[in-house]
């Protein structure tokens, strides 16, 4: 729900909190945590094809890069019943992704290759259940992230 603001604020965990299908999340998120270096190659292979003109926004050797962002993913998932503490992190994420060169215009694409990634990660196991509920959660973390990116960009203009 891109525009939504969702904030730091306690409300805003609340709001995040009751679109979530944690369970869903949880259970899908154990099965392809395994296999974290596939989903990771995965990801990075299907972001590149879809958007090329991000690949230089990331690292020539993406080890690092890939051990954040599964690092990220797995605090995402133990987090998913402390929203007063995820949300603000998350918002903080977006700040920081601002001086990467991170556009609002990536997230869908970052989202989409995340999505499909999971999925073929998870094979047979991955639902249309599943692929809403992490499309939902997806979004209202890419909205998090993007008022975290505009509250940077704003400080950064002034």
């Amino acid at each position: 729900m891109p525009g939504t603001p969702m904030g730091a604020a306690s409300s805003g965990a609340d709001a995040v909190g009751m679109a979530l299908e944690t369970n869903i999340l949880e259970t899908s998120f154990d099965l392809i945590a395994p296999h974290g270096d596939e989903l990771m190659d995965e990801f990075y292979g299907r972001l590149f094809e879809a958007a090329p003109a991000v690949r230089p926004l990331f690292p020539e050797d993406m080890r690092k890069q890939k051990s954040m962002l599964l690092s990220v993913l797995v605090l995402v998932r133990k987090s998913l019943r402390d929203l007063d503490r995820l949300v603000p992190a998350l918002h903080s994420l977006g700040a920081r992704h601002v001086a990467y060169g991170a556009k609002a215009e990536h997230y869908p694409v970052v989202g989409a290759a995340l999505i499909a990634s999971m999925a073929a990660v998870a094979g047979d196991a991955w639902t249309e259940e599943i692929e809403q509920a992490w499309t939902t959660a997806y979004g209202l973390i890419a909205d998090v992230m993007v008022e975290g990116a505009r509250e940077a960009e704003l400080e950064l203009a002034a």
